[in-house]
């Protein structure tokens, strides 16, 4: 599962592939001129957002747009579709039958009327990133609202680079102990780089960082079995992908960095009744991802 977003994996990228095509001769048919959205398969290996490591295949929908004074990105996973390690439960294993991400932004700039660009930051939008986690029970379900911010800025480069920094509301957290209230802060930097043709497709380079701090979970949490807090007060998840696309097909790799992955502790000792285990919330995981733009 993703739970941060693979957040514009495909979609920065597919948005300069859907601007270069609508420029030729023949361009390509999708069911919106607007909404862009694909069919993904999503295999991730070694991610670390919860308190043991996982492995799983899944099936997502995605989609992105940018028309007039909305700006969206936001997908829908089926965890554990097509299979995982054996601690990975989803759809068909008695896990999370559905976890999702959007990520709206409404432009202040047009829906003022106003021009507010400030030297490199060239329009501003009220910024939002909601995380939804079904979950099969309360200990199994995540609600998250992350509310601010957000603004593009023109690097003068041929990139693309935006910005958004949110306060966070916390509903459910599979019964974590900073449940229905304002806990933190997220600070979210994205960027898309225009690598070159390849094999006939536009590769590209995407990136994108969430930095979150000022929780207080870390201090409400519980102490692990050696001694250290089981949770964090702060977390990083750092996305690095290449992304090669095609009028229909695309194909990403994705490098991922984790500090203290979903508020865990990282090295912390815990015990789910199977035995003690020790908590790996910070290092390297990876996706390969597979879609079909329609």
């Amino acid at each position: 599962m993703k739970k941060f977003s693979l957040a514009g994996c495909a979609a920065l990228a597919l948005s300069a592939s859907f601007v270069a095509t609508a420029a030729e001769n023949n361009p390509p048919q999708y069911l919106s001129d607007w909404w862009h959205q694909s069919v993904n398969v999503v295999g991730s290996y070694h991610t670390r957002f919860g308190p043991q490591i996982r492995n799983d295949t899944y099936l997502e929908y995605e989609a992105f747009a940018k028309k007039e004074w909305f700006d969206f990105y936001g997908y829908l996973d089926a965890p554990v579709f097509f299979g995982g390690n054996t601690d990975a439960r989803g759809i068909w294993n008695h896990g999370s039958p559905l976890f999702m991400e959007i990520e709206p932004r409404f432009s202040i700039d047009k829906l003022t009327g106003a021009d507010l660009s400030v030297g490199p930051f060239k329009e501003w939008y009220f910024a939002n990133n909601y995380v939804y986690d079904m979950g099969r029970n309360k200990a199994g379900r995540q609600s998250t609202w992350y509310m601010g911010l957000g603004t593009d800025v023109d690097t003068g480069l041929p990139m693309s680079l935006s910005l958004n920094v949110y306060a966070k509301y916390q509903w459910q957290n599979y019964l974590a102990e900073n449940e229905n209230e304002w806990d933190g802060y997220r600070f979210k930097v994205k960027y898309f780089v225009p690598l070159t043709r390849l094999w006939g497709g536009n590769l590209s380079y995407i990136g994108f960082t969430n930095f979150d701090w000022g929780s207080s979970l870390g201090d409400k949490s519980g102490y692990a079995g050696n001694g250290i807090r089981q949770r964090t007060n702060d977390a990083i998840a750092s996305s690095h992908i290449l992304a090669l696309n095609y009028d229909h097909w695309h194909y990403s790799v994705v490098a991922r960095y984790w500090h203290n992955g979903g508020q865990w502790n990282d090295d912390a000792q815990l015990n789910f009744g199977k035995g003690n285990f020790n908590v790996r919330s910070t290092g390297w995981g990876g996706y390969l991802v597979v879609g079909y733009n329609f």
